[in-house]
């Protein structure tokens, strides 16, 4: 089984949603801006919010990039 790199977990009670990438939490996001900083953060190049939306790289749990609530 491959793992990703990135995974986005389901959304908490507030909304936020905790990023993880290759085992080191980056923060927790409540929208795909969060998610693109905290990548940028982690050293990828200008991620945007569209790129997050769509990578093949992000494993999204417990919905996709459109789930914020809880």
């Amino acid at each position: 089984m491959t793992t990703l790199p990135i995974v986005v977990y389901p959304p908490d009670e507030q909304g936020g949603r905790r990023v993880r990438m290759d085992g080191e939490i980056l923060g927790l996001a409540y929208s795909l801006r969060d998610i693109a900083e905290f990548l940028r953060r982690a050293g990828l190049n200008d991620p945007d919010p569209a790129w997050v939306e769509v990578s093949t790289l992000i494993d999204w749990r417990g919905g996709g990039p459109e789930v914020w609530e809880h």
